[in-house]
């Protein structure tokens, strides 16, 4: 073990002087996040479009959380954050957005306390901490309300460390449970975190120097206290790959593709922590990188692992550093493919770490004057720092809705498919029809069998009461990816505007059985039973969709209306009532013109 770090009265000064200045300085860069909207990038699948979770924080929501595995992964506390967020802020974006920013903060915090406590190093560990805290790769992970997943994970990462620094200074079985439980949280916040007993390992090594103490029964030791939580690791990689539809996540890119885009993508990931250029929500996977890019990605990677290796008697933080990175990062890399992306800056969020320690400890040990490491060095920091902070503010701003997240990405990055159907998505919803259309077209152009791209393309033809058109493009959508609930939705919806109602209710309970967790297939096949005169089946539809979600104004005005026509005033005006206090008074003026509701 180390010798016990001093904690002099001008240390704890200067601690404290570090913790105050990181979290104004983090809190000024990210600030604007808190006045930003909801994206149409997974934000609707998270949050907007999510019946549970605006349902709130009740018992059948914890059940949900735990129990499903609902966007192909488990993450329950994920879930459970989001209803809690709901409960306090609807849909407010600036809530949600408010609640990443806290978690990020204390992260960084704790990772400061995390490295000031092992090495009594305070600048190097304010250094660390200051680059994961302000590094524009992790604006996306920040001011993405769907990556909750990463500063949620995150928290619960450093917090376990803490407590394993703790117990690592007195090994006891009751310092050792909460390390134990911190990490089970961050496994059920992101699978990402599955080399996380790696990291332990490696702070083992360094700074924590435990390997010195453990000589003669190393293996043994490490075994011991570190299965429990591999087993945890194992327990999640095996819930991830046997959940539902996580192979509707999984794509089937050539496995050579995949393997020459693994180093690209490793050493691109260095270059923007370097460099952070260009930066966008979604990066094209290309199958076609040349070979000298292949080669030469892979080289560098040799060339720097191995002087990590030669050097980590003489120089261990730059053998632990490096080991951070590569470890936190394998899992994610892209053997197996999930999403249409080649790399994604979030991916950088804990990598960072491990090149924040190579930079902090390797470069002042390259300087053997100290009033040059004092003075000079000092200011180059600062001048850094201060760089980094004006481009992370300058990134945050693209985030602040759809439409700038979508145009930067585009400019940012070539044949981005992905980006034009969001552009096109978020300029319907503007009601600018004609021009999502040329965009939509655009990523059709570049991805030919682009399912959501029809189906959106559908959505907006249908809006123009281009009927016709809009169904041959949710056909060829059912034709790509004939698992895509939301097609057969819209396809009823056109189906039921053309009074084809029966064709509509087919469609709808193809929707539902694909998705039966969504409350607006049951309204809208209610909707067609009402149209199609079997109200008792539209009821019963109205039913369900009030019960996943409770404040639907829409069906609540729906069943209140089938009420008044079978002559249940009674009911019907309750719900017309209770409609129209939801925002929908339709059915309840319909009534009081014909005198059926007071």
């Amino acid at each position: 073990m180390l010798n016990k770090i001093n904690i002099s009265p001008k240390n704890q000064i200067q601690a404290l002087i570090v913790y105050i200045v990181l979290t104004l300085v983090t809190l000024a860069v990210f600030w604007q996040v808190n006045q930003f909207d909801f994206v149409n990038f997974d934000d609707p699948v998270y949050v907007t479009e999510n019946s549970h979770i605006q349902s709130g924080i009740t018992l059948g929501g914890f059940r949900w959380a735990f129990s499903t595995k609902y966007f192909g992964l488990w993450n329950p506390l994920i879930w459970l954050s989001f209803m809690f967020d709901y409960q306090l802020h609807g849909l407010n974006a600036g809530g949600y957005h408010l609640t990443n920013l806290i978690l990020h903060v204390m992260s960084s915090l704790l990772l400061f306390w995390l490295f000031n406590r092992m090495t009594g190093a305070i600048w190097r560990s304010a250094f660390v901490a200051a680059l994961f805290a302000l590094h524009p790769l992790h604006v996306e992970s920040v001011a993405w309300i769907s990556e909750r997943k990463d500063v949620l994970s995150a928290f619960f990462w450093m917090l376990t460390l803490c407590f394993y620094v703790c117990y690592t200074e007195k090994p006891v079985i009751r310092r050792y449970l909460p390390v134990l439980l911190c990490f089970a949280c961050a496994l059920m916040s992101k699978p990402m975190v599955i080399t996380l007993p790696v990291v332990m390992i490696l702070l083992d090594y360094w700074p924590l120097g435990r390997f010195d103490s453990k000589k003669t029964n190393l293996i043994l030791w490490q075994l011991k206290e570190k299965i429990p939580f591999f087993v945890l690791s194992a327990a999640l990689v095996i819930i991830t790959f046997y959940a539902p539809h996580f192979e509707s996540y999984v794509k089937d890119f050539p496995l050579g593709s995949r393997i020459a885009n693994a180093p690209v993508s490793f050493v691109t990931y260095l270059e923007k922590t370097f460099w952070p250029h260009d930066l966008a929500v979604f990066y094209p996977f290309s199958d076609k990188l040349p070979l000298w890019q292949v080669f030469g990605a892979t080289l560098l990677i040799l060339v720097i692992s191995s002087a990590a290796i030669v050097a980590a008697k003489r120089l261990p933080y730059l053998f632990a550093g490096w080991l951070w990175y590569v470890t936190t990062l394998l899992p994610v890399i892209g053997i197996i493919q999930v999403g249409d992306f080649a790399m994604a800056d979030r991916y950088h969020y804990l990598p960072s770490i491990g090149i924040g320690i190579m930079l902090a400890w390797g470069i002042p040990s390259l300087i053997k004057n100290e009033d040059i490491r004092k003075n000079i060095l000092f200011a180059v920091v600062i001048a850094f720092l201060t760089i980094i902070s004006v481009l992370t503010w300058q990134q945050c701003g693209y985030w602040k809705n759809s439409i700038e997240l979508s145009n930067h990405t585009l400019q940012a990055t070539k044949n981005n498919y992905v980006a034009n159907n969001c552009l096109a998505s978020a300029l319907f919803n503007e009601g600018k029809i004609e021009e999502a259309i040329e965009h939509y077209n655009k990523a059709l152009s570049i991805i030919p069998y682009y399912a959501s791209a029809y189906c959106n393309r559908g959505i907006a033809y249908a809006a123009l009461g281009q009927y016709q058109r809009a169904i041959e493009d949710y056909n060829k959508a059912i034709r790509l990816q004939p698992d895509l609930a939301l097609v057969y939705y819209n396809r009823g919806n056109t189906f039921s505007n053309l009074g084809r109602y029966q064709l509509a209710v087919e469609d709808f309970n193809e929707a539902i059985r694909l998705k039966p967790d969504n409350a607006v297939f049951y309204y809208s096949r209610g909707s067609a039973y009402f149209k199609f005169g079997k109200y008792q089946r539209a009821v019963e539809d109205f039913n369900e969709a009030i019960r996943r979600k409770p404040d639907d104004a829409n069906s609540y005005n729906n069943r209140g209306g089938v009420y008044l026509i079978q002559g249940n005033n009674k009911l019907g005006c309750y719900d017309a009532q209770k409609a129209c206090k939801l925002g929908n008074c339709k059915a309840l003026e319909w009534a009081k013109s014909r005198g059926l509701c007071s």
